[in-house]
């Protein structure tokens, strides 16, 4: 959006997250612009790792890049626990200014990342295609994998219910790149951890709806569902009735169109959205959205017909 990039000339990615007035404008922009159903907040899924010791920056046409990544088991107990309320109020007091600026039209949606996509970004020290230096140290020492992911997901619970206390009306939890484990990895070194974090939610008596998202998890569908969510998200490999059926009736489904077809002409988008609505079937507890995140080089008409479109052919 031409409104976000005027924005980012300006201010970095971690300026925008850090400072409330700039996190508000960059949330309201969509739904100012496009026929979204719900605003998400502007943040970011690396915020946590800073205050836990691990230091990161964003450079420019690369992505999030780790200061000293890490590599060994002692580099793992040398993480430090915090207070999100403290060390990340900053994200709490842009939900209180984006929800009064809101004024009721839509529902927030806030976020924290998943215990395997944080601890991969932190140990390989950026995005992996094959998660090596992650695993080597999974499988090599477990107890500490084990000790570090339950840190993660202690904050990240935390994390959660301090945004939803701070005035959510939904979170979401991204494990992005979840699908790089086989189901018995992730049954034995994420399914416990995940779970923690959706039974913190469950705990603390704050009561929203729940969505957990991966990407290529096509064969873990079931264990994401056990892990936890009400709503699970599933990407656009699998097609959603097959999706649905590995999730269980029991919950929801996010998706799940590839977003690469944004960039494409506007009939293969709208035959694409119509095989999805038809797999859905009109049942309820379907969210229509993207399998992945929105590419940068797609065009905003796009997305705004996309919207346009989905209203039209669920109006009921």
């Amino acid at each position: 959006m031409s409104e976000y990039r005027a924005l980012r000339e300006r201010y970095s990615l971690l300026d925008i997250c850090r400072t409330p007035d700039l996190a508000t404008e960059v949330t309201l922009q969509p739904v100012r612009r496009i026929e979204v159903d719900a605003a998400i907040l502007f943040s970011d899924l690396l915020l946590p790792l800073e205050p836990m010791g691990i230091a990161f920056d964003f450079i420019k046409g690369e992505g999030p890049a780790i200061e000293s990544p890490l590599r060994s088991e002692a580099d793992l107990d040398r993480t430090r626990r915090f207070e999100p309320r403290e060390k990340l109020s900053y994200v709490l007091d842009a939900i209180r200014q984006i929800k009064v600026a809101l004024g009721g039209r839509v529902p927030l949606i806030g976020f924290a990342g998943a215990p395997f996509t944080l601890a991969s970004y932190a140990i390989e020290g950026g995005h992996s295609s094959n998660f090596a230096h992650t695993k080597s140290l999974m499988y090599g020492y477990p107890a500490a994998w084990h000790r570090f992911c339950d840190l993660i997901a202690d904050i990240i619970g935390d994390y959660l219910v301090a945004q939803v206390e701070a005035g959510v009306d939904c979170v979401q939890v991204f494990d992005s790149w979840v699908g790089a484990l086989n189901a018995a990895d992730y049954r034995e070194f994420i399914l416990p951890h995940t779970k923690k974090i959706f039974a913190r939610l469950a705990e603390s008596g704050t009561a929203v709806p729940t969505i957990h998202f991966g990407v290529g998890t096509g064969s873990i569908l079931d264990l994401l569902r056990d892990a936890g969510g009400d709503v699970i998200g599933a990407d656009w490999r699998t097609p959603l009735d097959e999706a649905w059926a590995r999730i269980g009736p029991d919950r929801g489904i996010q998706g799940n169109l590839d977003p690469t077809l944004l960039l494409g002409p506007l009939d293969r988008v709208f035959a694409a959205t119509d095989e999805v609505l038809a797999r859905a079937a009109g049942r309820p507890g379907h969210i229509f959205n993207l399998g992945h995140g929105i590419l940068p080089s797609t065009p905003l008409e796009h997305v705004q017909a996309l919207a346009r479109y989905v209203h039209q052919q669920t109006a009921t």
